[in-house]
């Protein structure tokens, strides 16, 4: 039989089970396109920027079963994307990136949008490929879909030639996609060391990261049976309940929250599981972690590399944590209970949010109310799609999270704008899910005319902007050490026009009086799948412990002497103003 290489891309996206592709179509990718638009199985999604486009794959990987996938053209639609297929793949997140290229069967050269896209691609992705016939479709995007979703995920970069997706060949059989199968935990006898640490320890505690996310239950079953307090990383925010008593909320240092460093000061035995302590993730290394560390991880090459671990164990976090619970449960009755630990979590919870209540000016939202408003009216599957700024810390120290992959947010390669388009992703993969997005100004204004694929896709999101007219996070952390906010405050952009421009509803929330009703009214507009801005005066004079603690802990990574230069430069400031 003769097919096009367009007509086998789309049959091997179907095998995989692919649901969409986002991205613009160009000349060297009509005839994919067609073949696209021909399935029963997959949408193409129009977007109107590439990152845009790469945000919503993001989305669709890490809230669906399936794989996000972009159809781009080559150079530029690849460059406009990179943003977005970076973010993957420093976040550990599958993605197919399927190009078109020019034609392979021409002699000419500097063809539109000729350039080497594998040398530009080889450090955002696993792997590349550029398929040379007809018969190497299939195989190649089954391959690159293996490679993508297995050991430590990540996007794949697969380059098909114009002239294969556009001519017929003869194709002597179609294969089906056959999933590897699961490998054994194995690890035995490191697996009987941890036991040994975690059943001498007094105080053992658990941080959990990304990598859990598909090992909430098993996560919970063995933070019950040590009695552990769990901290969680940035990105793992959903990884374990917050309304659980042992959570404690983001981070464990000097950058985390009173509940979480109270509850880690004397940690003895830290179990963390599917985390790399990354820079954001351990509030710019400012965590003291103990010397019976026992790190877990589907990347063996993370393993101890930041801090050195008593014992590593590389493989899927579901199953080792089982095979840790069994064999902890298998070597004697759970550990002496704990009996202040809970209540001085909680108590530690109620003091911090006390400290925010008592910020109240009247013209302003205050944060910890705002999401004591949306907590109050969301339903505990509610996603929350979260972008780069102040606003990230915020929600991560305020707005508790209570269900498994229900927050999706930059992380590492943290790229502003991500939040807008990343929700429609995210909207598309949970359609009967509420999908909220919480994104400062300066964020919102890089993406925000993405919403206008919510809107003809009749998507209901709500995106909640943090408008303080500034691009706060680096305002306060340059207020101190230069007494200036050079090229932080932004110009001053209509949101009721963006919403008008875009087909979005617009509320207003001026004050803390305003948050009831207009969390209610939003979540009605979405609920009938229009997409809404809402215009959130937020009040960011308080700083969240994360921020105070990141700085106090980078200045005290610097050498002496320039200690010394930036002290110095601070206060001269601080008196000729």
């Amino acid at each position: 039989m003769k097919k096009t290489g367009a007509w086998l891309a789309t049959y091997a996206l179907e095998q995989i089970g692919a649901r969409f592709t986002f991205g613009i179509p160009g000349v060297h990718t009509t005839e994919l396109y067609d073949a696209l638009n021909n399935s029963q199985q997959i949408t193409p999604v129009l977007v109107t920027h590439e990152g845009g486009g790469a945000f919503m794959a993001d989305a669709i990987s890490r809230l669906s079963d399936g794989i996000g996938v972009l159809t781009v053209v080559p150079a530029a639609g690849l460059t406009h994307a990179s943003s977005g297929i970076g973010e993957a793949f420093l976040d550990g997140v599958p993605m197919l990136v399927i190009c078109g290229g020019p034609r392979t069967d021409s002699p000419h050269k500097f063809q539109l949008h000729q350039m080497d896209m594998h040398k530009f691609m080889s450090g955002l992705t696993k792997a590349t490929f550029k398929v040379e016939s007809h018969a190497q479709v299939v195989s190649t995007l089954f391959e690159a879909y293996r490679i993508a979703t297995s050991g430590e995920p990540g996007p794949v970069f697969v380059e098909l030639p114009v002239n294969v997706l556009l001519y017929t060949a003869e194709i002597a059989e179609l294969p089906r996609y056959q999933p590897a199968p699961p490998t054994s935990v194995g690890h035995e006898a490191n697996i009987l060391r941890a036991v040994e640490l975690l059943r001498q320890a007094k105080n053992p505690c658990l941080f959990v990261g990304w990598g859990t996310r598909d090992a909430y239950a098993q996560a919970k079953a063995v933070a019950e049976w040590l009695e552990a307090p769990v901290a969680t990383t940035l990105q793992g925010l959903s990884c374990f309940p917050a309304n659980h008593p042992l959570h404690v909320g983001f981070g464990f240092g000097q950058s985390a929250v009173p509940a979480a460093r109270n509850a880690f000061k004397h940690c003895d035995c830290l179990l963390a599981v599917g985390t790399r302590f990354s820079e954001i993730a351990t509030g710019s290394y400012g965590i003291t972690v103990p010397e019976n560390l026992i790190h877990i991880d589907i990347n063996p090459e993370t393993i101890g590399v930041n801090y050195p671990a008593k014992v590593g164990i590389p493989g899927d976090a579901a199953r080792v944590l089982t095979q840790l619970l069994a064999a902890l449960q298998a070597a004697g009755p759970k550990p002496a209970e704990r009996p202040a630990l809970r209540p001085q979590i909680q108590s530690d919870k109620a003091a911090y949010r006390q400290t925010w209540y008592k910020t109240d000016v009247a013209d302003r939202v205050n944060p910890a109310r705002f999401f004591d408003a949306l907590r109050q009216q969301t339903p505990d599957d509610g996603i929350f799609v979260i972008d780069d700024g102040n606003h990230t810390f915020l929600t991560a120290e305020l707005m508790p999270i209570h269900a498994p992959k229900s927050v999706i947010l930059p992380t590492d390669f943290n790229c502003m704008g991500y939040a807008v388009p990343a929700a429609i992703g995210a909207k598309l993969a949970n359609p009967a899910r509420v999908v909220q997005t919480i994104v400062g100004d300066g964020a919102f204004l890089m993406t925000c005319m993405e919403i206008l694929t919510a809107t003809t896709n009749q998507l209901g999101v709500v995106y909640y902007v943090f408008n303080d007219g500034a691009l706060s996070q680096i305002a306060q952390a340059q207020e101190i050490p230069y007494n200036r906010k050079p090229c932080t405050t932004l110009g001053q952009a209509n949101l009721e026009g963006v919403a008008l421009a875009t087909g979005a509803a617009y509320i207003a929330i001026g004050s803390n009086a305003d948050l009831d009703a207009a969390v209610r009214q939003a979540q009605a507009f979405a609920a009938q799948g229009q997409p809404v801005v809402v215009n959130v005066k937020i009040d960011y004079a308080k700083q969240t412990a994360f921020t105070e603690g990141a700085v106090k802990t980078n200045f005290g990574r610097f050498p002496l002497n320039e200690k010394v230069r930036t002290l110095t430069r601070a206060l001269a400031r601080r008196i000729t103003g």
